[in-house]
C-alpha cells in the first residue's frame, strides 16, 4: 500500500505516542514538526544508500559555462538530482573523471551518462523503506515532541536496524559488485 508524506508523518508520530495528522498546516505541535523535519529526513534516508528504487541513469545536457578550472565541460544536474554514484560516458554509466560543484557537473567528457539518486514519489517507496522512514522520523520528532531523551536513543537504535534490514532487502535486488580491474594484479604480469 502507497503511503503519502501525510500518512508517512503520522505513523511515525503514531509510534512515539502523540497524535496523528491530516495535514502539515493544521497548526498543531505535531504537524509542525512534521512538517519541518519530514522532507529533511526523507533526503538524508534516501540520500544514504543507493536504493533500486530511488537509482536512475539520465544523459545530461552540456551548459554553455565552462569551469573556470579543471575540467573542459560543464552539465546541469537534475532537478530531483539527491547523490552522484556514478558518471561515465560512451554509453557506460561509470569511468569518467567528475567534481559536482555548484549543482553543477564538472568533466572532460563531451557526452556523459550520469548514474545516481533521485527523489521519487512517496506513493513509489517500497515497504521495506517506509518502515525505516517511518521509525527514522518516530526518532527525530521524539525530542521535541516528548523531550524524553531516553525513548529517543531508543528510537534512534531501532532506526538504525530498519535501515540495515532495508539496505539488506534492497541489495538482493541487484547482482553483486565485483572487481572489473585490479592494477596490482594488472602490473604482475
Amino acid at each position: 500500500m502507497a503511503l503519502s508524506s501525510i500518512a508517512l508523518s503520522s505513523r511515525a508520530l503514531l509510534k512515539i505516542g502523540a497524535t496523528s495528522i491530516a495535514s502539515f498546516d493544521e497548526g498543531t505541535a505535531e504537524a509542525e514538526i512534521a512538517g519541518n523535519l519530514y522532507g529533511h529526513v526523507r533526503d538524508a534516508l534516501l540520500s544514504a544508500h543507493p536504493w533500486s528504487f530511488a537509482s536512475g541513469q539520465m544523459t545530461l545536457a552540456q551548459l554553455s559555462d565552462t569551469p573556470v578550472a579543471d575540467y573542459q565541460y560543464a552539465y546541469q544536474l537534475p532537478a530531483d538530482f539527491l547523490r552522484a554514484l556514478s558518471v561515465g560516458s560512451g554509453g557506460r554509466g561509470r569511468g569518467a573523471d567528475y567534481r559536482i560543484a555548484e549543482r553543477r557537473l564538472h568533466t572532460d567528457e563531451p557526452e556523459i551518462v550520469l548514474s545516481y539518486i533521485f527523489r521519487p514519489d512517496e506513493q513509489e517507496f517500497p515497504p521495506f523503506f517506509d518502515q525505516a522512514l517511518i521509525t527514522r522520523l518516530a526518532a527525530e520528532f521524539c525530542i521535541p515532541l516528548t523531550e524524553s531523551t531516553s525513548r529517543s536513543e531508543v528510537l534512534h537504535r531501532l532506526a538504525e536496524n530498519e535501515f540495515k534490514r532495508a539496505k539488506n532487502i534492497d541489495a538482493q535486488q541487484d547482482t553483486p559488485g565485483r572487481v572489473e580491474d585490479f592494477t596490482l594484479i594488472g602490473v604482475r604480469s
